[in-house]
């Protein structure tokens, strides 16, 4: 009697989808994308450590294009590694539609927190003080 060695099936009812060299390749692969995003995010922020770039509107940029590499990081890392990539568009719908009202959320009370902390500034932390003019019938008694 012949023992078969199959790697794919470890019981009738289990079953892997891809043979493990495969899989050690498809690892490499996100591995090698993902450290290549991060080397060059390292770059550019040790660029605005530096001071490599001329003027505040190079500065803004950079910082914009590493959130962009970040955010296609996350996603790549969902979309690999949680297998959200393979699923179905509704499903990804539900996953990724409260997530930007997370980030929205944090947005907005970001902004409302500078406001209030300029407002607070701007009067030292006490309310405005509104001067009110008196009413014109009783400026003409003063007189």
């Amino acid at each position: 009697m012949s023992e078969h060695h199959d790697h794919t099936v470890s019981s009738p009812e289990i079953t892997f989808g891809h043979p493990p060299a495969e899989s050690t390749k498809r690892i490499w692969v996100v591995l090698g994308i993902l450290s290549i995003i991060t080397v060059i995010e390292l770059i550019l922020g040790l660029g605005i450590a530096r001071h490599w770039y001329p003027n505040d509107t190079w500065v803004l940029f950079v910082k914009g294009t590493v959130c962009i590499l970040s955010l296609a990081k996350a996603y790549y890392i969902v979309s690999e590694f949680m297998h959200l990539g393979s699923e179905i568009r509704n499903f990804i719908m539900t996953i990724v539609v409260p997530l930007l009202l997370f980030v929205w959320f944090i947005a907005a009370f970001l902004w409302d927190g500078n406001s209030w902390k300029n407002l607070r500034n701007k009067y030292g932390g006490e309310p405005a003080k509104q001067e009110q003019a008196a009413p014109a019938h009783q400026k003409g008694a003063k007189d």
